[in-house]
Parts: C-alpha cells; structure tokens; sequence
C-alpha cells in the first residue's frame, strides 16, 4: 500500500499508482481490472482481491466509501460534453472527487491539453464500439498487416500527447505483444491476449450475467453463472407475486394469522359504544 496525495490534495493510500502501473512494462506481472456497476459488486471485488476499477462519475463516491485505497479510472462517454473546455471541467471534477485516471475518446489535442494539466489520461485503440460505423461493425483489429501498423501509429501519437494507458480492445494478439514494448504506455488488454500490462473484463461477462447484446462478444469468458441466478430470483418473485393475486382474488388473503385482532372482551365494548354513539355537534 503507497502512502499519496491525491488529485485533491488530500491524504490517502493506494494499492497501485501511476509509477506501479508503468513499472509493469517489461515484466510478466499482471495485474486484473473490472468495471464494478454498484456497491455489491464493488465489495464483492473488493473480497475476490481484483487489483483496478473503471467506474462512471457517479460512482466514486460508493467506491471510496467501500475501497478507499483501490486505484479508480473514471472518465466521460464521447458524446457527453460538445467543447474541450467541459471535458476539462469534468476530469478535474473526476481528480478532486477521488478519480486516479481519466478515460477520454476525444481527440489528440483534448488528450494533450488534460495531460498538460497533470491529470493522467486513458485513452482506448483497437475495437472502439461508439465508432464501430466506422469500420463496418463490431470486429477484431490488426489482423492484416496494415492496421496493424495504424494502430501502432496511433498509440505513438498518443504518447507523444502524454495519455498514460489505453484500453486496448479486440486487437490480434500478436500485433500487442509486439507495440506493448515499444510503447511507454499502460496496456488494458480487452480481449486483446497475454501481452496487455493490466488484463480487463466486464463483471457482467466474469460473471456469467446476461449480455447487452444478443450473443456475448467473444472476448467475454463466464467463469461462474449468476445470469442463472438472476432468473431463479425472478422466477421466484413471478410466482410468488402469482400466489398472492390468486388468494385475494378467491378472497382468502389476508389469513387470520396475519391480521391484528382486539384484546379479548373489547370487541363486545367497542360494538356497544358505536351503537350508542351519536354526533356531538348536534
């Protein structure tokens, strides 16, 4: 655990830094990295010893209430903020609220200008899905010798604007063994093989949850089936929902056992009183 400061200038720990991850470059450590979608599942991480999180804005607050120490990318979708100017606003709000990385699909000069700011930047190569029109579809990356190269050029070009890390997602295995050396930035392999720095997956997808999309991309490996889970619950809920509709429709529910009777004697007095009862405004 390394004693720090974080982005907000407060006194804090961390099980990674930003030097630990670099340090990974040229050794065979690897290091796991999930996307925890509530507290539940934050702790459940927590508990399975998973090293990284990436998490949306509105969950930093859970994650350091539960993980304090645990290193937290945050970031913002493509098409959240129109300027440079807000992108910039959000990652620092992202850094001054606990964030250790901020994810970013902008452009170059959105990079550099966060990275010149200090703020550590995580970009994403390979399979994009929010630019997937772009290419066809959803699809591996490199397979031919000449995006492979692009995709080298690119992580270059990222470098040179300071991004620190990068999802890289879908890429042919070969083609990131060979960059990930010749590159001073973090790899996230996302489906992408052996060769990524930090190794990445969806809690959904380790988990065996159902997909967002109709057949699970191929990168995504269940190692348990909650999805089965899941459905035992829901099944479970439809039918006792069912029991319930059924006896009150026949009138049997409530059962006396679940209702609240007078103490013995107080009915006769009660039933008494209200036959006597007449108005007082009269």
């Amino acid at each position: 655990m390394k004693r720090i400061y974080d982005f907000s200038r407060k006194p804090a720990a961390r099980n990674y830094t930003i030097s630990d991850l670099q340090a990974l470059k040229g050794t065979d450590r690897k290091l796991s990295m999930v996307n925890p979608a509530n507290d539940d599942e934050v702790r459940a991480c927590v508990e399975a010893g998973i090293d990284l999180f990436v998490a949306g804005m509105d969950q930093i607050e859970g994650i350091r209430a539960i993980a304090p120490t645990h290193f937290t990318g945050l970031g913002s979708t493509w098409a959240q903020f129109g300027s440079n100017e807000e992108i910039l606003a959000d990652a620092f709000e992202a850094m001054r609220r606990g964030g250790d990385m901020y994810y970013t699909l902008r452009s170059f000069d959105a990079m550099e200008m966060m990275s010149l700011e200090g703020i550590p930047v995580q970009s994403h190569i390979g399979l994009i899905p929010t630019f997937s029109h772009y290419c066809g579809g959803l699809r591996g990356w490199g397979r031919k010798a000449g995006e492979a190269m692009k995709i080298y050029e690119t992580l270059k070009r990222m470098e040179d604007v300071g991004v620190i890390a990068v999802e890289a997602e879908c890429i042919a295995e070969e083609v990131l063994e060979a960059v990930n050396t010749r590159t001073s930035i973090v790899t996230f392999s996302l489906g992408s093989g052996m060769a990524g720095d930090v190794i990445m997956s969806f809690v959904a997808d380790i988990c065996g949850e159902a997909s967002e999309e109709d057949k699970p991309p191929k990168h995504a490996h269940a190692f348990g089936n909650v999805g089965r889970l899941h459905k035992q619950i829901h099944d479970e809920r439809v039918a006792a929902l069912g029991a319930f509709h059924s006896e009150v429709t026949a009138g049997n529910f409530p059962y006396p056992q679940t209702n609240i009777s007078m103490h013995e004697g107080e009915k006769d007095k009660f039933l008494e009183a209200l036959d006597k009862w007449s108005p007082t405004h009269q």
